[in-house]
């Protein structure tokens, strides 16, 4: 199973990389953006679910693509992240729940606007005046577009009103209308010329142009709806952020509607999805925004995409196939998952053969069997994804599928938690172990070279290796003689296992496997606490201060240290000679906490922040004992009050101008 899995893995990256080349690299797209997004879906799911084959080098880890050799590469002002999607009210449902969760709200409203199927990019402006745009690229450089983005009667040359802002960054999309698009494709066909797929791959191909004569010569539209950066103050929601922008003369998101609640959110969604097909612009959905920036703030971010948003994307198409059996999974952290084998079916423009069914509860909920017919999508977070079973084409000879009540992969009894399954064993289930041991060795994590998941499968087998520290004691003469191994393949091996005992702290985190750290999580611990002895004695109350960590990660980070077998494993590592190269954390404000309270004449609050974030430093929201100083600037709020009775330093802006130098 885990073969089949790490094999369609490097499949999918292939594909999407191939994708990535002909659409951003040679503007010659051959694939719809829905079968594009079908492709990273189900990378991302695969990944999420057996992150010891994360790559550094995987295209979820990255946004869009690289900037195209031809044009000049252009940093943003601020990342341009991408979006995470759900398909089903019950999944905009649980977004809801973790946002009011995490906010320690018990309401939170939403602002909602189409999501429009374009080409994204970003506009500068200095003193009001249009100097730059520029695509999306990766997420944090993109290709220079200006002079084609002039040829867009939408762009403003220059933003409305008075007392502009000195510096002012915008996202928006370039869309082509549906009749422009289509008025474009007879042209081409007239002309001899090959015709584009869709609305976005005419406008991505009209930005990519080098000459922006050919550009002024189709119809684009540029709807904004995020502001990147500015030298004034921010209002504080996404709402009055929309008017602010449409006030410097910049057309918004058609339709965009403030709701209340969730239930307005579904109903907006509901709504729009009837319209879909009388919009003269391509849509796929909504994009959720919960609407206040400071609960935007406190939620935070992932690697690549935000904590505060969602696409609600409409219903996919869906296909009709046979469960030809279920079979379940051990995954590395011991979590069962039953799978459905089917019968070969394409799904849009794929060809699947199997799909996840989660747990009991959905299988129970859609009523599967084995032998049944059933529908199935790829859409959204897709892997395959069954999402109905057609009853009408029982035979009777369907069998229903039952939980194994032992691990398949140890024997170990299996336990219930919630609505899954799992196997309590730990590293002394061979399929948790081995998983483990390979995510240790994966690239992403402490990267041994030619340690793959065959090689783990193959030593532990063998005896040789029963434990993570056991790969530090291999020898030559145990692995001498095995089937495929000789002594240039030996050497390369003992070579690479020798190189990774020095490892980095971040690194070195995320191959311990804790639950719910990923990479981006590793990262943060490894940046906040610069070792691994000052992590081990975290408290989960020091955790939850960190911007990005809930509870249910800092429950998982404390849980692994308590452990006894986990610390001793990390100690037999180091008497291996295994190095972790502690994270120095370096810069003027190094390991201080600060809060600012009052407005700041010299720059606005997210400025400041980057400052102190770029001095190793942390900007918090609130005062509490553990805040080195208060920063105050005009009109202070009663963090000032707060700061005094417990008698933390103040200081001004002045003089917080001072200690940056």
């Amino acid at each position: 199973m885990s073969k089949d899995i790490k094999k369609r893995i490097e499949e999918l990256r292939k594909e999407i990389i191939k994708h990535n080349k002909l659409y951003y690299e040679k503007g010659a797209p051959v694939i719809s953006d829905s079968g594009y997004d079908k492709l990273m879906k189900e990378l991302k799911e695969l990944e999420n679910r057996h992150p010891e084959y994360i790559t550094s080098d995987s295209p979820t880890l990255t946004v869009g693509a690289p900037p195209a050799e031809k044009l000049k590469k252009v940093k943003h002002t601020s990342p341009m992240l991408s979006l995470e999607s759900v398909n089903e009210e019950s999944e905009a449902e649980h977004f809801d729940e973790t946002c009011r969760k995490d906010l320690g709200k018990k309401d939170v409203d939403y602002m909602c606007e189409p999501k429009l199927d374009g080409l994204s990019i970003e506009l500068f402006y200095e003193n009001g005046v249009f100097t730059r745009g520029s695509t999306r690229g990766d997420g944090m450089v993109g290709e220079e577009v200006t002079n084609n983005l002039r040829t867009i009667s939408s762009v403003p040359r220059k933003l409305q009103g008075k007392d502009l802002p000195k510096r002012f960054a915008v996202r928006g999309e370039v869309m082509m209308h549906i009749k422009d698009f289509q008025a474009l494709n007879k042209e081409q066909t007239e002309q001899g010329k090959d015709t584009f797929a869709n609305p976005r791959n005419a406008a991505a191909g009209s930005m990519r142009q080098l000459d922006p004569s050919i550009t002024a010569q189709r119809t684009l539209n540029v709807y904004c709806y995020r502001i990147l950066d500015t030298s004034d103050k921010l209002p504080d929601t996404q709402e009055k952020c929309l008017d602010l922008i449409k006030s410097l003369g910049f057309k918004i998101s058609p339709g965009a509607k403030h709701c209340k609640t969730m239930d307005d959110v579904i109903k907006y969604h509901h709504d729009l999805e009837k319209k879909r097909d009388e919009l003269n612009y391509e849509i796929d959905g909504v994009v959720v925004k919960v609407n206040r920036l400071d609960h935007q703030e406190k939620l935070g971010r992932r690697t690549t995409n935000p904590k505060w948003a969602v696409a609600y994307k409409f219903e996919p198409r869906k296909e009709v196939t046979k469960i030809e059996d279920i079979a379940v999974q051990v995954g590395r952290t011991g979590l069962i998952t039953p799978v459905a084998l089917m019968h070969p079916v394409e799904v849009g423009g794929v060809t699947v053969s199997r799909a996840t069914l989660h747990n009991m509860d959905e299988i129970e909920r859609l009523g599967v069997k084995i032998g049944d017919y059933v529908k199935v999508q790829r859409a959204g977070d897709v892997i395959p994804k069954v999402t109905e079973v057609i009853k009408e084409k029982r035979t009777g000879r369907e069998k229903a599928f039952h939980m194994p009540v032992k691990c398949p992969s140890c024997g170990t009894k299996l336990e219930k938690e919630d609505v899954f399954y799992r196997c309590p064993a730990g590293l002394a289930c061979p399929a948790q172990l081995k998983e483990a041991i390979t995510h240790y060795a994966s690239k992403g994590a402490v990267d041994i070279e030619g340690f793959s998941d065959k090689t783990v499968e193959l030593f532990h087998d063998k005896g040789l290796i029963n434990s993570i520290s056991d790969i530090y004691t291999l020898k030559r003469e145990d692995i001498l003689g095995l089937e495929g191994w000789k002594e240039r393949k030996i050497n390369n091996l003992l070579r690479a296992i020798e190189n990774a005992k020095d490892v980095s702290l971040d690194r070195f985190i995320f191959g311990l496997g804790i639950k719910n750290v990923g990479k981006h999580i590793a990262t943060l611990l490894a940046e906040k606490y610069g070792s691994l002895e000052k992590l081990e004695k975290t408290k989960e109350e020091e955790l939850l201060r960190i911007n990005e960590i809930g509870p249910e990660i800092a429950v998982s980070i404390t849980a692994f240290f308590s452990e006894k077998k986990n610390v001793g494993e990390i100690e037999k590592l180091k008497k291996c000679g295994v190095k972790i190269r502690e994270k120095k954390i370096k810069g003027k404000l190094a390991g201080k906490k600060i809060v600012f309270t009052g407005s700041l004449q010299t720059m606005s609050r997210s400025e400041a922040k980057k400052q102190v974030e770029a001095e190793g430093g942390e900007a918090l929201s609130s005062v509490s004992d553990n805040v080195d100083f208060v920063v105050v600037g005009d009109k202070p709020g009663s963090k000032l009050d707060q700061a005094k009775k417990k008698g933390i330093t103040i200081i001004s802006e002045k003089e917080f101008k001072k200690i940056l130098g």
